[in-house]
């Protein structure tokens, strides 16, 4: 007998939700490893046997191991008996307590192991047996497993008191051949699966767990999610070729239709060619959120009258099925159709007027007065931009507007994106329509920030006057709770800022800011800048900068936070130099000192008192250095900078090695602190390089 075989469990159930599908495999699949390694049960993984893993469709979870131990190791045992002084006599013979624990456990007590512990020498009865059989164990495994899963709100059925995420109706449990001893959620373990629900109506028989996929296969079942999403978007692409075109496949979408099929077949449809006046982004959001259809584009990139189904079989006469996906679709767009028409009658500065009976927040006022205010920072921003400030004025005026559209109200995704309709229907300016739509760009995490440059005035704008009244109204973020989204907010300004390459000072945009406010509301500026810098904190750990080399720069507190992102870059550079941690080190020293100085110290350094030669070199060196930096600094050449500063390291060392700072004599102990003082300032004009210190 192989003392390796494969093993094959798959609950059967009525369709699982399908975004959750494939966590509740992995959490299946990783529970019934962790429950075969807890019971030192060997797995053999080979990388090359593509079937393992978790397998699942709408109707079952399974998970397929290639080569699973017949039975568990020889299990050992160990039990602690009595310590010597009390399992033995004075005589050396044993005492009832040493012969009551050997009969327990079935060993003369002259055969009992002895052990050392931090209290003495005791007995100790050591036993082994073997191991249980896996199929004995499997039913237990599978349950635990089952119980592990994330399921948030189980369901009961019927009259037992069982719950899971669906009802369930079948199970099998193969080790091999043999089927698995035990009860599951109420089902008996059996070798018969099913196969799909309308091609193969009858039970799929299974001799061997390692026949399993093929055997569904022939079923009309591809348990493989792997197998299955490949023939989806192999479908999706002969569908878009018979259209002349080219399917858009979002690789979300994609997954979701792959838990919701178990034998995918496109199906190529059409709609009306005169539904493709309407906003594309409406039509696209009804294929894909509502009814799961892929949009076909034409070869010339637009989006085209095409779009394609995956039906969940291979109809006898798939063409019913497209005048369903067809028919269902169609009422969806009309509605979009009318209210596109309906809003391009009313106009966009109609809709601006209507902002003012809509409360934006109660201590903030209305969203007129929020557009009011945000038309001002887009004023202030792009002045110092230098662009073109009544563009800028013009394009927040209507940037709120189409929230009082049809459309919107509808396509609530569709915010900005029907402004920029709108306000191109109506004769607006290309930059002002763009910048519309590019306000609320990063829409989510990953997302672009907005491309041009007036929508990223409007961007920031926005984005400020949301975190400055929601900061002043008293909506800071606490824990989970952030109703006004202030942190996305925070991280899409400085964003937009350091990725857009905008010189901007940010306390004074801050302060621009809360001078708008309404009267009644006040901002603590330091606490909000406070808050941007902490987003900022979380951007940069994405890209691997170690919390060090931030709290270096972020000490400083640059204005302008591309300024702060230059110094970072700087920073890393200097870190990787062999002087930077003798430097940091050195620096971290300095600051030390000079925070006990309770006196004020010199502003310049007096050479006369300079007796000791290491400390003349070293004013020697920093005077040079100080000279080279000066201009580097002035173009915020902070690469350079550090690269210059780094040379001081032999001096600096050699100072602290051979130079008491601290002297007897207060006006050569002040002129030391003076030169010390030159050194920490000048490294601090790029950052708080003590921070990188270990030390």
């Amino acid at each position: 007998m192989a003392d390796h075989l494969p093993l094959l469990i798959e609950l059967g159930t009525e369709e699982l939700p399908p975004k959750a599908l494939p966590d509740l495999a992995q959490a299946f699949y990783d529970g019934v490893l962790k429950g075969l390694a807890a019971r030192r049960i060997d797995v053999r993984t080979d990388a090359s046997d593509l079937r393992a893993g978790p397998l699942y469709s709408p109707r079952r979870l399974a998970v397929f191991l290639p080569a699973v131990a017949v039975q568990q190791p020889q299990q050992q045992s160990e039990v602690l008996g009595p310590y010597m002084n009390i399992g033995l006599d004075a005589e050396g013979k044993p005492t009832p307590a040493l012969l009551g624990f050997a009969q327990k456990n079935g060993i003369a007590w002259e055969k009992l192991d002895r052990v050392t512990d931090a209290k003495g020498m005791r007995f100790v009865a050591r036993s082994s047996r073997p191991g249980a059989a896996t199929l004995d164990l499997l039913a237990e495994i599978t349950a635990e497993a089952l119980k592990g899963l994330p399921i948030p709100k189980p369901m009961r059925w019927g009259s037992r008191d069982i719950a899971f995420v669906r009802p369930v109706h079948w199970l099998v449990i193969l080790l091999g051949r043999d089927v698995a001893p035990g009860e599951v959620l109420g089902l008996k373990a059996d070798r018969m699966s099913r196969g799909h629900r309308f091609h193969h109506g009858k039970g799929v028989w299974l001799n061997d767990a390692g026949e399993y996929l093929q055997a569904l296969r022939e079923a009309h079942v591809l348990a493989d999610p792997r197998e299955r999403r490949e023939r989806v978007r192999a479908e999706i692409a002969a569908a878009a070729r018979e259209a002349g075109g080219q399917a858009r496949v979002p690789a979300e979408l994609l997954e979701e239709v792959n838990c919701l099929v178990e034998w995918p077949k496109a199906i190529l449809c059409s709609f009306e060619p005169g539904f493709l006046r309407v906003p594309h982004e409406a039509l696209v959001s009804t294929m894909e959120a509502n009814q799961k259809f892929f949009p076909v584009h034409g070869a010339d990139g637009k989006l085209s009258e095409k779009f394609i189904g995956i039906a969940n079989l291979d109809s006898k006469d798939p063409a019913e099925i497209r005048k369903g996906y067809e028919r269902v679709i169609r009422p969806r767009f009309a509605d979009a159709q009318f209210f596109f028409d309906e809003d391009l009658k009313q106009g966009l500065p109609a809709m601006a007027e209507g902002l003012a009976s809509v409360t934006y927040q109660q201590k903030l006022g209305t969203l007129a007065d929020k557009t009011a205010r945000v038309a001002e920072l887009a004023a202030a921003l792009a002045k110092a931009l230098g662009m073109d400030e009544a563009a800028a004025r013009r394009a927040a005026a209507l940037a709120k507007a189409d929230l009082q559209s049809r459309m919107v109200g509808e396509f609530p995704e569709l915010q900005g994106i029907a402004g920029r309709y709108y306000a191109t229907a109506a004769g607006e300016p290309e930059a002002v329509a763009r910048a519309i739509d590019e306000a609320y760009q990063p829409r989510f995490a990953g997302d672009a920030i907005a491309y041009s440059p007036l929508g990223r005035v409007l961007a920031i704008a926005e984005r400020l006057d949301s975190l400055a009244g929601g900061f002043a109204a008293g909506l800071k973020p606490t824990g989970n709770k952030d109703p006004f989204a202030l942190r996305r907010n925070a991280l899409g300004l400085a964003r937009t800022i350091i990725e857009g390459g905008l010189e901007l000072d940010l306390p004074a945009l801050v302060a621009i800011a809360a001078k708008s406010l309404p009267a009644g509301v006040s901002l603590d500026a330091k606490e909000l800048e406070d808050f941007i810098l902490d987003r900022l904190r979380g951007y940069y750990a994405d890209q691997g900068v170690p919390g060090t080399q931030f709290d270096a720069v972020a000490d400083v507190r640059p204005a302008s936070l591309l300024d702060f992102d230059k110094r970072l870059k700087a920073i890393a550079g200097f870190a990787r130099l062999r002087e930077a941690s003798s430097l940091a080190a050195a620096n971290k020293r300095i600051r030390n000192i000079l925070r006990k100085v309770e006196t004020p110290i010199p502003a310049a350094v007096d050479p006369a008192r300079l007796v000791e030669p290491a400390e003349q070199s070293l004013h020697g060196a920093l005077a040079k250095a100080l000279a080279d930096t000066d201009p580097l600094l002035a173009q915020r050449d902070y690469v350079g900078t550090l690269k210059r500063l780094a040379e001081l390291q032999g001096p600096v060392d050699n100072f602290f090695d051979r130079v008491m700072v601290m002297a007897d004599d207060a006006a050569v102990r002040d002129n030391r602190l003076a030169l010390l003082k030159l050194i920490a300032d000048r490294f601090a004009k790029v950052a708080a390089v003590e921070q990188l210190s270990a030390s």
